[in-house]
C-alpha cells in the first residue's frame, strides 16, 4: 500500500480566530499530506480577543507522545508553532529527537512576537530557550522581530533592513543548525518581502503587500511551505506557492469588506483568484 506522507503539528488549536493548527490542518491536507495534530494548548479564540480561555497542554504533552511512541507513527515533516512555556519547549525538543528519523524534515516558526516586541505571553527565558530548537531544525522560520531575538541583537529602528544585514541574520541562523531560513512577513511600503536563504546564499522574494494585518496567515505560510517541502518542491517554489496563495486569499477577504455594487456574481470573485 501506498503510504501518505504526514507532518506532526507541534501548535496549539484555537477554535475561533482562524489561525494555528485550524488553518494548518486544511491547507496540509489539501496538499494530500496526513496532518497530525500535537497541541501544545487549546484555545476559545486566539489572544487577540480582549477575553480568551485557554487550556495549558503542557502536562499532557509527553503522555500524548507516548502514545504516539508506543503505536510506532513515523513522520515525514515536524512543524513547530505557538509554545506556551520554557517546559514545553524542552518536551517539544525531545519529541524532535525521538521522532526525527533521518528523512524526517523538522521545520521550527519561532512563534516569539512581531514589530520589535515580544508577544505578552512570552518572557526572555522562553526566548532562550527557543534558540536551542535551531540545533535539530532544517528549516527555521522568524519574521524579523523574531530573528533579532534568536541572534541577542537589537531590532532595527522602525524595523527597515537592508538585504545585505539579512543575509547576514540568516547566515548567521543557518550557522546554529538549519540549513535553510525564512525570514518571513518583511514589510516595506506596498511590498511584502521574503528572505530565504540556503546553501550559503541568501535570495529576496517580492509580493505586493494587500489590505492589513490579518490573524493567521503566519501559519497558513508554513504550513504551505511545509507541505511543499516534504512533495518534493524547492525553498524557492514552496515559499512562492505560500506567498501566491496568502495574496489570493487576502485579496478576496478585501473585496468581501467592500460593498457589493460592482455587478459581479460572488463566482466571478472566486474565478478571478485562480
Amino acid at each position: 500500500m501506498k503510504h501518505q506522507k504526514r507532518i506532526a503539528l507541534v501548535n496549539d488549536i484555537t477554535g475561533f480566530g482562524r489561525c494555528s493548527v485550524a488553518v494548518e490542518l486544511p491547507l496540509i491536507s489539501a496538499m494530500k499530506i496526513q496532518a497530525c495534530p500535537m497541541p501544545t494548548a487549546i484555545l476559545s479564540v486566539h489572544t487577540g480577543f480582549p477575553d480568551h480561555f485557554i487550556d495549558d497542554y503542557t502536562d499532557r504533552m509527553r503522555p500524548y507522545m507516548d502514545s504516539w511512541e508506543k503505536n510506532r507513527l513515523s513522520f515525514d515533516g515536524i512543524c513547530t508553532g505557538f509554545l506556551g512555556s520554557a517546559h514545553q519547549i524542552e518536551i517539544v525538543a525531545d519529541f524532535i529527537r525521538r521522532f526525527k528519523q533521518q528523512a524526517t524534515r523538522v521545520m521550527v516558526d519561532p512563534v516569539m512576537g512581531d514589530y520589535g516586541k515580544l508577544y505578552s505571553s512570552y518572557t526572555q527565558e522562553m526566548c532562550d530557550e527557543m534558540r536551542k530548537l535551531l540545533v535539530y531544525a532544517d528549516l527555521v522560520t522568524p519574521n524579523l522581530t523574531e530573528a533579532c531575538q534568536l541572534l541577542g541583537i537589537p531590532y532595527p529602528e522602525d524595523g527597515r533592513v537592508s538585504n545585505e544585514e539579512l543575509e547576514y541574520m540568516a547566515g548567521a541562523l543557518a550557522d546554529q543548525g538549519p540549513s535553510q531560513v525564512i525570514i518571513t512577513g518583511l514589510s516595506e511600503g506596498d511590498t511584502i518581502r521574503n528572505f530565504i536563504y540556503e546553501a550559503g546564499r541568501g535570495t529576496v522574494l517580492e509580493s505586493e503587500k494587500i489590505g492589513g494585518d490579518r490573524s493567521g496567515s503566519g501559519d497558513a505560510f508554513a504550513a504551505i511551505v511545509a507541505g511543499s517541502l516534504i512533495n518534493g518542491e524547492t525553498l524557492e517554489q514552496s515559499v512562492r506557492k505560500a506567498a501566491d496563495f496568502i495574496s489570493k486569499c487576502l485579496a478576496y477577504a478585501v473585496k468581501l469588506d467592500l460593498p457589493w455594487n460592482y455587478g459581479l456574481p460572488f463566482e466571478e470573485y472566486l474565478r478571478e483568484l485562480k
